[in-house]
């Protein structure tokens, strides 16, 4: 069964793509001077992302955090594979990775204390 995304909104701001990807800000800036990337920017000059600027990021993020690539291996990957990384899977993984996270939160946070 294939799962379909459903973006709300045509834009979304900087901090809205930091909290969808799970990283800071800063991360996205660092990797829109590193890769192809070019977000639109408001007349007040704030950064604006379209899904197609969501989906390459995701794609970023799962060649450096799950892959393992080096910031140029993944530069390579994108270019070699023109954008064809299995974007439903990396979903899923990063999924996966939050719900986990949270389990251990509540875990740790339903110990009693000493």
């Amino acid at each position: 069964m294939e799962r379909k995304i459903k973006y709300k909104k045509k834009y979304y701001k900087i901090s809205e793509v930091a909290s969808l990807l799970g990283v800071r800000t800063s991360v996205l800036r660092f990797w829109e001077s590193e890769f192809p990337l070019s977000p639109a920017k408001t007349p007040g000059g704030q950064r604006v992302y379209t899904v197609n600027d969501i989906k390459t990021l995701l794609k970023i993020k799962f060649l450096l955090y799950e892959e393992k690539y080096t910031i140029e291996g993944a530069r390579k990957q994108l270019a070699a594979k023109q954008g064809k990384l299995p974007l439903e899977e990396m979903l899923l993984k990063d999924t996966l990775q939050y719900v986990r996270k949270e389990l251990e939160r509540l875990l740790h946070d339903s110990e009693p204390s000493s």
